[in-house]
């Protein structure tokens, strides 16, 4: 039997494709059929209706569990964010002369310390960081005396550490989306507690079009 996918000779875009995340929740639904199943478990005995309540309670409360446990992964991102957002501003001081073009940055940087930003806010804040950090170490490359100043070479390094460890916190998150998601359409126990409890699929990080842009272009 011939491969249904042929790498050799399958069509092939040359021109390649470029993936985005998207930005929508699934309901989880359940049918009759599930309904049924529940009947059926009563029907055949109080044993077996029990048991399958008991496994509706343990999948409730890892729902609930699992949820946390996303809220945690959500707020280490926020942590390292927070510390690149303090190095950010101490890294401006130093770099006057860049100060000016970042104002309004800086606001979203108050507003990001501020706290109770949703996850579309803070990948928009994380954007302008990016962006900011981009302006200000042209600056830094376009003075000497700036670039070997110990405490600028000092916030570059701990920027670029905190970056790594971004991607990390945002994997671990996209991780824990991806288990929640899975889960929320296990049949039957899991599905139909989720269903029932109005529970949705849930969106994983997704970089903005100008952070696709930037990793297509040159570097060196």
């Amino acid at each position: 039997m011939a491969n249904e996918l042929d790498e050799l000779s399958g069509p092939v875009n040359n021109a390649g494709r470029t993936i985005c995340v998207i930005e929508k929740q699934l309901p989880v639904r359940i049918g009759v059929g599930s309904v049924l199943f529940e009947i059926l478990l009563w029907c055949l005995g109080i044993v077996p209706g029990v048991i399958f309540l008991f496994m509706k309670i343990g999948a409730k409360n890892y729902f609930q569990q699992l949820q946390q446990k996303i809220q945690a992964d959500a707020s280490t991102i926020d942590n390292y964010l927070e510390q690149r957002v303090q190095i950010l501003m101490n890294l401006a001081k130093l770099v006057e002369k860049a100060v000016d073009l970042d104002k309004d940055v800086m606001k979203a940087v108050a507003a990001f310390r501020g706290g109770g930003l949703t996850d579309g806010e803070r990948n928009a804040v994380v954007n302008q960081i990016d962006g900011c950090f981009g302006r200000l170490f042209p600056q830094v490359e376009a003075y000497p005396d700036l670039h070997a100043h110990a405490a600028i070479a000092e916030a570059i390094q701990q920027n670029s550490y905190l970056q790594r460890e971004i991607t990390a916190a945002r994997q671990l998150y996209n991780d824990s989306v991806m288990q929640w998601n899975a889960d929320v359409f296990t049949w039957p126990t899991k599905q139909i507690v989720a269903a029932r409890a109005g529970y949705t699929t849930r969106i994983p990080f997704a970089a903005s079009a100008e952070t696709k842009a930037q990793a297509r272009g040159t570097f060196f």
